[in-house]
């Protein structure tokens, strides 16, 4: 019977590229789609940039830009990565659209009617510089436990305490700096602690086959228990207060849903955009009780997409996910954490710059994959085996072998009737087909591959058995060297199907070689007879180490030049000497009449008399700011005549040479016990 899919993977975070994180993700989720629709089952596939929250509002203010205009940038960038590695999402939208909003908003007065909102008010740090309250990652202080210093809000990085933002000791904010204070304000939350979520939430996880066995253990963890037996979830803050970019929640001026709240209901929103898009009836699809709803995510999220998200869908009325598929990390080199700097990180896009095939990347994680929440790791040596040893030894390898003989002897004319020997060859193949269909089905990629391998070991022992190059040879074995190609096109044709969910490009350019519309599983199990195939041409170059050394390189960090210029000509000890530089008091300071940008000082440099200097401050400076204040001069400029009077000096100042970008001024000030007259040497 088909099936209908309802398939997403985690939503993105929108104030970023993607990463190779993001990639092994989607790759994983694209075969698991590619497959199912080669069963000929119905499957929509959507995802949508995670648009709200505060990081994103203040990195788009650090940028001069609105929210939506900074996520939009973002966006932008999405498509090369996705079609870059053949990831085929039917619709790609955004939680900051119109549908989000309407069921964010939707599902929270459900939750309201129930009778599972409790507003209450609560203490928290709150930046008096900034005007806004200070999420966990923007407060940093010394940790309570064992004294690190710069530890974030909510677990120290040295000792692995885990506590509140108010615990911390000498707390400050990372925004500006300022010490927080505590502030009360109201909250809403979703009370998962009721004993109806808790019951809906013991039943929906015990499903069979809905979890993997590692994150039920894990859901076990969350569920506390009393001494006298009794199961307890805490209630879940789910506002926000303002500043915040996000949704607000009804009936408020100044609250928004926290971003976990709406990011989830995404899928539903592009599921509904994509409805729409298509002529689709998305209320109509949703109610259909046979319709599957499947989530991949990674470990790091199981929390929210276990608990929260199936307990909102179900007592706002709507059906909870069939399946939530829990993955684990992508590491390098036996485990080592990915970072850019070491050069350790792998950019997709540097990547698919380099010109490194998509497929390889697809294929070495695929085979990496299976159904548990295990991390997988990238090594750079063991990549270019199984590309060069599996894809291109094994498997090219059968085509390139066989393909030149039909062509030039045959015309490309397939055997009608292939001998015994061949007919068991691919009986064998074939008889393959539902075990390679169950582990794909549960996920188990890696052996799905392994599977396939074997077959293609087995099918070039059948091409070194007979040996079509010496066959080519021989006067009077015309029909045997024809059998034999044909076995071996036709062995190539089934291995390409259980290879088509990971390599979906490489697929392609087979049906164009085999002159064959696009093949499903069932394509596996049917000869194509007397068929004419195409002119074969090379399929898949082998992996240069060399290039793949590239991907690891540090990327070359070019640093701006400092203040924003670069450093002036280099001169000797005897060129700075002629400059005289001397400690000044400013006795007084004025401004001047009809200047937009001079202040007239009135300076001591310890000589028994006053100098007169006019100086280009106005913008940073009251006078009252700077009368008493020290600074340093050049005493031995040669006074000046200016339309306002003469001016004997020139008062040190910095700042940055792009003055738009980086306004500010600043004059020097020297240390406490400087007196006028002192030489800076």
């Amino acid at each position: 019977m088909t099936r209908k899919l309802f398939v997403t993977t985690a939503l993105p975070y929108a104030n970023a590229p993607f990463h190779v994180g993001h990639m092994m993700e989607y790759i994983q989720a694209d075969i698991w789609v590619r497959f199912q629709r080669m069963l000929g089952n119905e499957v929509h596939f959507v995802c949508a940039d995670d648009a709200h929250g505060a990081p994103i509002m203040i990195a788009a203010e650090k940028a001069g830009l609105t929210p939506q205009d900074f996520v939009a940038k973002i966006a932008a960038g999405r498509k090369q990565y996705l079609d870059g590695f053949h990831i085929a999402f039917d619709n790609w939208h955004s939680t900051d659209g119109p549908e989000n909003h309407e069921f964010a908003q939707d599902i929270y007065l459900k939750l309201r009617r129930q009778g599972l909102i409790a507003v209450r008010s609560i203490e928290q740090f709150y930046d008096p510089v900034k005007g806004m309250f200070l999420p966990d990652r923007y407060i940093k202080g010394e940790c309570p436990k064992c004294g690190a210093k710069d530890q974030y809000g909510d677990s120290c990085e040295v000792c692995g305490a885990v506590y509140t933002p108010t615990d911390l000791k000498n707390p400050y904010s990372t925004l500006t700096g300022a010490t927080p204070v505590m502030k009360s304000s109201e909250h809403h939350f979703f009370q998962l602690s009721s004993q109806r979520c808790i019951d809906f939430l013991q039943q929906w996880t015990q499903e069979p086959g809905r979890l993997q066995s590692e994150v039920l253990n894990k859901i076990r963890e969350w569920f506390a228990t009393d001494e006298q037996g009794h199961v307890s979830l805490a209630d879940w803050d789910i506002s926000r207060d303002a500043p915040y970019f996000g949704i607000r929640i009804p009936d408020t001026e100044d609250k928004y849903f926290y971003v976990w709240l709406d990011a989830p209901v995404g899928y539903l929103a592009s599921l509904k955009n994509y409805c729409a898009k298509t002529g689709r009836d998305y209320d109509a699809l949703m109610a259909d009780p046979t319709l599957e709803q499947i989530h991949f995510i990674g470990k790091d999220i199981t929390y929210f997409h276990t608990l929260f998200w199936p307990a909102m869908l179900h007592f706002s009325g709507r059906k909870a996910p069939d399946k939530v598929f829990v993955h684990g990390f992508i590491t390098v080199n036996g485990g080592e954490k990915m970072s850019k700097s070491r050069g350790t990180g792998i950019s997709p896009l540097k990547y698919l710059e380099l010109g490194l095939n998509a497929e390889w990347l697809r294929y070495y994680i695929a085979a990496k994959l299976n159904a548990k929440v295990e991390d997988i790791d990238f090594n750079p040596d063991d990549f270019v085996a199984r590309v060069n040893s599996d894809l291109v030894g094994k498997y090219i390898n059968i085509a390139s072998r066989s393909a030149g003989f039909l062509a030039k002897r045959f015309a490309g004319k397939l055997s009608a009737d292939i001998g015994v020997e061949g007919r068991t060859l691919l009986d064998g193949l074939r008889a393959h087909r539902a075990e390679i269909e169950r582990l794909y089905e549960e996920r188990e990629f890696g052996k799905a591959l392994r599977e396939t391998m074997l077959l293609a070991d087995r099918v070039n022992e059948y091409v070194d058995a007979n040996k079509p190059w010496e066959l080519a040879k021989q006067a009077g074995r015309d029909a045997v060297l024809h059998d034999v190609c044909t076995v071996c096109i036709e062995a190539f044709r089934v291995l390409t199907i259980y290879l088509k969910p990971v390599l979906p490009a490489l697929a392609a350019q087979v049906e164009a070689f085999l002159n064959v519309a696009p093949m499903d599983f069932a394509d596996a199990s049917r000869a194509l007879g007397a068929h004419v195939i195409g002119e074969y041409k090379h399929l898949m170059q082998r992996v240069d180490p060399a290039l793949l050394d590239k991907l690891f390189e540090p990327p070359v960090i070019e640093l701006p030049p400092p203040g924003g210029e670069p450093l002036a000509d280099e001169i000797k000890v005897d060129d700075f000497a002629k400059i005289d530089l001397r400690i000044a008091k400013i006795v007084n300071c004025e401004h001047v009449e009809g200047s937009d940008k001079l202040l007239r000082l009135t300076l001591d440099v310890g000589e028994g008399r006053t100098r007169n200097v006019f100086s280009g401050i106005k913008s940073a400076y009251q006078p009252e700011q700077l009368i008493g204040k020290f600074t340093v001069m050049v005493a031995n400029l040669a006074p000046r005549k200016m339309k306002f009077g003469v001016s004997e000096g020139m008062v040190l100042a910095a700042s940055h040479a792009d003055e738009k970008a980086n306004p500010g001024l600043y004059v020097l000030e020297p240390w406490p016990g400087a007196t006028p007259g002192l030489r800076v040497r």
